[in-house]
């Protein structure tokens, strides 16, 4: 059954929505990523397939796809590797994530299934608020930009498997508490 996860882009200091649609075909297995993504798109399905492996799930023996909507802006860098990963769980059943239609998705993911920064978290945060998104989940090491936007709630994770509880409705997990007059009173 195919499954949209949303995440967000830049294009120069704005962001847009990317609805990150993955469906799993009865076929021969095989990966493709249609909707203008560039080689570093092209190139997350090693990064995906080895961190959801590392994490403790199965790569489905199916035919996946991948579309990035909109198709006619160019996707850039790998920050889609989450969200494809994530896709990829819920369609093939490996997953429940029933908060998922809450949340933007954002980070690369390493091979071992941890998550490493990506660009643009301040204006996808900032973006974010106009959308009505709840939070948003990605890297730790951007939770502290992603909350500088003072929009919808961040959610840093150092991992696959962290996003994952988060999806769930795991309480272990809290949004990153960022202190604003505490942060502009210490660039004084």
């Amino acid at each position: 059954m195919p499954t949209t996860v949303l995440s967000a882009a830049t294009l120069g200091i704005d962001a847009y929505p990317v609805h990150v649609e993955v469906d799993t075909d009865r076929q021969l297995p095989a990966f493709a990523v249609v909707g203008l993504p560039d080689n570093t798109v092209r190139e997350s399905k090693e990064r995906v397939q080895a961190a959801i492996r590392n994490a403790g799930y199965q790569w489905p023996r199916r035919r996946v796809t991948v579309n990035l909507a909109p198709a006619d802006i160019r996707k850039e860098g790998s920050a889609f590797d989450l969200p494809i990963a994530i896709g990829i769980l819920v369609a093939s059943a490996q997953i429940q994530a029933p908060r998922l239609r809450e949340f933007v998705l954002l980070g690369e993911l390493s091979l071992n299934g941890s998550l490493r920064p990506v660009r643009g978290a301040l204006s996808i945060a900032m973006n974010m608020r106009q959308h009505d998104i709840y939070g948003i989940v990605l890297p730790q090491a951007n939770a502290r930009e992603g909350a500088m936007a003072d929009g919808p709630l961040i959610y840093g994770v150092s991992s696959l498997v962290e996003a994952v509880e988060i999806l769930a409705g795991s309480p272990r997990l809290p949004p990153f508490d960022l202190d604003l007059a505490a942060v502009f009173k210490s660039q004084v």
